[in-house]
């Protein structure tokens, strides 16, 4: 189902792999797989506040598509649908890591800023 056009031409692979985590939610939906391990739909939104059904999928297909994510669907009466992360997914994310400690500093810095300017 190829349903967009991410395929490049990318000038770096910067650039070609913010192509692919573009998009508030799918890092958060890399972190949420990464640290639960497979995950239903509902799991999945429970644990991403704020994120709306219809933009959860269209992240979910994006990603998919991408081969990110693995989508099982079984069936059974009612049909369960279960996410978990590919080895593509898995050392993307592993890629991410050091961004993900960058930014916790960064929070870290941003608090003490605060706290100071508030002193």
């Amino acid at each position: 189902m190829t349903t967009s056009a991410r395929r490049g031409p990318y000038v770096c692979g910067i650039d070609a792999g913010m192509d692919v985590v573009s998009g508030k939610w799918k890092s958060l939906i890399l972190w949420e797989l990464n640290n639960h391990g497979t995950r239903r739909f509902g799991e999945l939104r429970r644990g991403l506040p704020g994120v709306s059904e219809k933009m959860l999928i269209q992240h979910l297909r994006e990603m998919e598509e991408d081969g990110l994510v693995h989508r099982e669907v079984y069936r059974e009466v009612p049909p369960r649908v279960e996410y978990s992360l590919t080895e593509h997914g898995t050392s993307l994310n592993e890629a991410l890591r050091p961004l993900g400690e960058w930014g916790k500093r960064r929070r870290e810095r941003l608090v003490t800023e605060d706290a100071l300017e508030t002193a």
